[in-house]
């Protein structure tokens, strides 16, 4: 098996073994042009042609929160027209092979925004393995290898990207949407709060005066790691929760500019009023006080509201998704496919 990665990740895979090859290059092209076999998460350029003879399983990048492909009726986007995106997104969708679904859900929206005709296998995503399997004491040893305190509860902060925080080429603004002082002051004895921001405007934070509290984890590699230490999850139109809920952990939503964001709501799959896992909070006083009511309450499996969710979207929680996609693999070597 050979990965293929953003050149930034050359040291990684050099220290723990790893077969890379870069994307792009030369070399990459040729790699794929000797492969049996493609596993992907994201779509290849229109201009990577795929040989009869490969086998190519996409395993997408998330459960659908906000419309795609077919079902966008329409694409501003600089470059192409509404017509033109949906035929390309259909032409490249049917190059897969097969298509992993995590659900019901997503199966029937995969099927209508992709115009998507060849086997989907409903076996749930790979990377949430980790989530389901992994052990209490692992996860300490992660906090540790974090170098967050054991003996504190951890509460995430994972908003999504925002268009308007650009300032000027190469610079962005942002600022929390609630203070740090008053957080501090209402949690900080036995709680920590750590960052996950998009990695430009996780540059634009100061958070030195809080360096024993608040933790940037904008840069970490595996977003996985930082949902298995954190007690709570607070986000806003970001589909992290998705992944997160498998964990059976309070999840809280603070769209603090929501009146802004209302229009494009309504390019959501979901009800955002009434299909969350969790509460809404609109004012940095609601967040405090949802906050403290969800560390008192860290198993949300009696919680009628989260479990609808939870049976409607992480169903598949055997933790066996990635044996599965080999298997399919395996499958089809014998198949002589």
């Amino acid at each position: 098996m050979i990965w293929s990665i953003d050149k930034s990740l050359k040291g990684y895979c050099k220290e723990h073994g790893i077969s890379y090859v870069v994307r792009r290059t030369g070399k990459w092209v040729r790699t794929l042009e000797k492969s049996q076999f493609w596993i992907s998460n994201a779509r290849y350029p229109s201009w990577v042609r795929k040989p009869s003879y490969v086998t190519y399983i996409q395993t997408w990048h998330g459960t659908p929160l906000k419309k795609l492909g077919l079902d966008i009726e329409n694409v501003s986007m600089p470059g192409t027209t509404t017509a033109k995106y949906h035929k390309n997104f259909v032409k490249e969708a049917n190059r897969w092979d097969a298509l992993v679904s995590p659900n019901d859900y997503s199966t029937q929206i995969f099927r209508s925004a992709f115009g998507f005709n060849n086997q989907i296998l409903k076996i749930g995503y790979p990377r949430n393995d980790e989530l389901i399997n992994t052990k209490p004491d692992e996860i300490d040893a992660l906090k540790e290898e974090l170098g967050i305190p054991l003996d504190k509860k951890v509460v995430m902060y994972a908003p999504t990207y925002r268009d308007n925080q650009f300032a000027q080429k190469g610079k962005y603004t942002f600022e929390l949407p609630f203070n740090l002082d008053d957080f501090k002051k209402s949690f900080g004895e036995d709680t920590v709060l750590i960052l996950r921001m998009h990695y430009l405007i996780s540059n634009a934070l100061d958070i030195s005066d809080y360096a024993d509290f608040v933790y940037d984890f904008s840069d970490h590699p595996n977003i996985s790691d930082l949902y298995l230490v954190s007690d709570l999850l607070i986000t806003d139109y970001s589909s992290v929760f998705f992944d997160y809920a498998y964990l059976k952990r309070p999840i809280l939503f603070y769209p603090y500019d929501y009146h802004l964001y209302k229009e494009e709501l309504r390019g959501f799959y979901l009800n955002y009023e009434k299909d969350l896992p969790g509460k809404i909070a609109n004012t940095p006083d609601q967040l405090l006080e949802e906050i403290q009511h969800a560390l008192k309450h860290p198993d949300m499996s009696a919680n009628q509201q989260f479990m609808s969710f939870y049976n409607r979207f992480c169903a598949i929680n055997d933790g066996l998704s990635s044996l599965k996609v080999v298997n399919y693999v395996m499958q089809q070597i014998e198949k002589g496919v």
